[in-house]
């Protein structure tokens, strides 16, 4: 039976920063445990790959139930399923979020999270080509880096989006995020830099850290209120028990945590006798508190033909073999913008991905031509959804909604976000290469024929937050600002799901950072009442 001082469930975004920080003193033994395999696959390596990793051994393949408000649609949630988790499989691109995101953690609830305390932990984790700044840092083991070969049509969607009112700025990751630029990347020498490859293997030549793949975790060890272990499955193999003589970290996601915590026994009593699952701590926010960002494209057939169109050409899979350069390089959307589509709002509500690429259906969908994609994403989605249990059985997917456009005003932006997309492709220099409109489509005009777009198209862009609440206040928290889960002893969260409100952006820089400070509240480095005085 193995044991260690602490067991990490899930070698993700956070679990890989939480064995690197956690087995760097000596005296601590640290054991990971993860479901997937191994990141060895090219399509991990390649950044414009990501979308070959979707529906594989590679991805969990969730989907979610038939959407209320979505004409009833499942929606498709790809989670990374190898070492390094979402972070081998996300679209590589270094997004933080707006300073205001954090102070509002910290206002619900949150002490010690606010940005002025988040910060440090940001700079602390980059290795960033830009230098060491007020607001960056460098020698850390994540590198952020500029894009190493983009489109020449990139110049002109920034230019564009420029044209339509929206002001270039030189850092969205700095103090203000209103505005366009170009995404910087996680990505070093042109190929995918996952959280495996800045935290967990620069770690696992160390002798107080084991990693165990292949391992679906069951459920937690429960002695009274305090956990003591994991139960898990490897292979044909029957279950095992890893013992925790410190604590156990759930780093399974936003999806996976809530997952574990309800085959556990922990959350609303009735739900889980339903699914025949004993209860055994009620905390009823288990599992609420879904949230993640709706999007999709409006996408134009252009005439210049630098775009990744056939980018998987052996030409172009030889300059990245040979040169790390080229069109494989891409995390296909290029250019990022942020924007507030009506007056009054605290901050953008819509962030738009641009890229020289046709990308539908999550890629699925293909077009013989050049084109390019404009896509609003709606960045602060007031939809709330839930993920459950749909049986007792560890192998079985859970169940989860995330109501996406439930609330008026999250359609309203997106309706907003899809008239400015077509304003930025009606702009100089890009104008003259547009040919035509594929999606939505000219016969798309009035306000009602795009809400009935969005809701035919729309797509979840990766991002589910949010499901294990943190608070020191709020009803349906499940775990306080030191990341332990209310009521048990022993047992924390780390990952995505304890955002109280799902960042503005994307989410992966966020999820380390997050882990990156835990590391510290476990090792008593940040205490209680040191984040209470620093907030």
């Amino acid at each position: 039976m193995p044991s260690a001082d602490y067991v990490i469930v899930g070698a993700g975004s956070a679990g890989c920063v939480l064995a690197n920080r956690l087995s760097e003193d000596p005296e601590v033994t640290v054991l990971l445990l993860e479901a997937g395999g191994k990141d060895g696959s090219i399509n991990v390596r390649i950044p414009a790959a990501f979308p070959n990793q979707f529906h594989t051994k590679l991805d969990w393949d969730y989907e979610t139930e038939p959407e209320p408000h979505v004409l009833g649609k499942r929606m498709y949630v790809p989670r990374g399923k190898s070492l390094g988790g979402s972070s081998s499989m996300n679209a590589m691109l270094y997004v933080r979020g707006r300073p205001l995101d954090y102070d509002l953690w910290e206002r619900q609830g949150a002490p010690g999270w606010g940005w002025d305390d988040v910060l440090p932990y940001f700079k602390r984790s980059e290795n960033n080509a830009r230098g060491a700044s007020e607001f960056h840092g460098v020698g850390g083991p994540v590198e952020v880096t500029e894009q190493r070969s983009p489109r020449r049509l990139s110049r002109d969607l920034l230019q564009a989006s420029v044209a339509a009112g929206i002001p270039q700025i030189p850092d969205y990751n700095g103090p203000e995020q209103d505005g366009v630029s170009p995404f910087q990347v996680f990505q070093k020498d042109g190929r995918r830099w996952s959280a495996a490859d800045a935290y967990l293997k620069p770690a696992m030549k160390r002798p107080n850290l084991q990693v165990v793949t292949g391992a679906l975790v069951q459920g937690l060890v429960l002695d009274g209120d305090r956990v003591t272990g994991v139960r898990y499955r490897k292979g044909r193999s029957g279950e095992q028990v890893a013992s925790a003589s410190r604590e156990v970290l759930l780093s399974a996601g936003a999806i996976g945590s809530p997952q574990i915590l309800l085959l556990s026994g922990i959350g609303d009593p009735d739900e889980l006798r339903e699914v025949g699952v004993t209860p055994r701590h009620t905390l009823p926010g288990v599992g609420r508190n879904l949230q993640d960002h709706p999007f999709l494209g409006a996408i134009f057939e252009v005439s210049d033909t630098d775009t990744l169109y056939q980018a998987d050409k052996p030409k172009h899979l030889l300059e990245w073999a040979l040169r790390k350069s080229g069109k494989l390089t891409s995390s296909v959307a290029e250019i990022n913008a942020f924007v507030r589509t009506r007056p009054g709002l605290p901050a953008a509500d819509i962030q738009f991905h641009m890229g020289a690429a046709y990308y539908e259906n999550h890629g699925e969908e293909t077009y013989e031509g050049h084109c390019v994609v404009i896509a609003p994403v709606l960045v602060s989605p007031k939809a709330r959804g839930r993920v459950w249990l749909r049986s007792s059985d560890p192998a079985d997917k859970p169940r989860m909604v995330t109501n996406s456009l439930s609330d008026p005003e999250d359609l309203q932006s997106l309706v907003a976000g899809m008239k400015l997309a077509r304003e930025i492709a009606a702009q100089e220099p890009l104008a003259s290469k547009v040919i035509r409109e594929l999606k939505p489509g000219p016969s798309v005009v009035d306000d009602q024929e795009l809400e009935d777009d969005i809701r035919e198209r729309l797509m979840l862009i990766y991002h589910p937050v949010g499901t294990c609440r943190m608070s020191d206040t709020a009803e349906d928290a499940v775990v306080d600002a030191e990341l332990r889960v209310h009521g048990l002893q022993g047992l924390r969260v780390v990952d995505a799901s304890v955002m109280p409100v799902i960042t503005g952006g994307n989410t992966n820089a966020p999820t380390m950072m997050i882990a990156e400070r835990a590391a510290d509240l476990i090792r008593g480095r940040v205490g209680a009442a040191a984040a209470g005085a620093t907030a």
